[in-house]
C-alpha cells in the first residue's frame, strides 16, 4: 500500500502551534491543510507555524489555502508563518507578494510566551522581523 499522499502533524506548545506537512499539496490534499489550520483556530491556537521541509510539491491551492487560513487568523488577533517552503510556492508567494509570510525560525527556536521559563540557554540565532500579514481584500488567489 503506497503512503499517503499528505501527512499532517501537528505539535502544540501553549497557544501556539507547529503543524508539519509532509508530501504533496494539491487539488486533492489540500482539505486536509485546510482542515488542520481551521483546527487550530478553533481550539484557540493563535501562533501556527508551518513547516514545510519534508514537502516535496505545492500547487496553488496550496497558496489558496495558506492565505485563506492567513486571513481568517489574522482576524483573530494570531499570525500564521510559513517555514522552509519549496522553491515553488516561494516564486508563488513572490509573484502574489505575499512572502511575508515566510519567517523560516526553526519552532523551537521561536520567541517563548512571556513567563516561560527556557529550558536551555543555548543563544538564539538573529532573523528578521516581519509585520503581521495584512488582511487581504476580495476573492481567492
Amino acid at each position: 500500500m503506497p503512503p499517503p499522499p499528505l501527512a499532517v502533524y501537528r505539535h502544540d506548545r501553549r497557544k501556539r502551534a507547529l503543524i508539519t506537512l509532509a508530501g504533496e499539496i494539491d487539488l486533492d490534499t489540500v482539505p486536509l491543510v485546510r482542515a488542520s489550520l481551521d483546527r487550530c483556530l478553533r481550539d484557540g491556537i493563535r501562533t501556527i507555524d508551518v513547516d514545510l521541509t519534508v514537502v516535496t510539491f505545492c500547487d496553488c491551492s496550496g497558496l489558496n489555502a495558506f492565505l485563506h487560513a492567513s486571513q481568517r487568523i489574522t482576524a483573530a488577533g494570531g499570525t500564521l508563518r510559513l517555514h522552509h517552503p519549496p522553491r515553488t510556492l516561494v516564486l508563488m508567494l513572490d509573484i502574489a507578494g505575499c512572502e511575508l509570510l515566510l519567517l523560516g525560525v526553526p519552532f523551537g527556536q521561536l520567541s517563548p510566551p512571556p513567563g516561560y521559563a527556557p529550558v536551555t540557554t543555548a543563544p538564539v540565532p538573529p532573523y528578521r522581523r516581519v509585520p503581521p500579514v495584512p488582511v487581504l481584500s476580495g476573492g481567492a488567489v
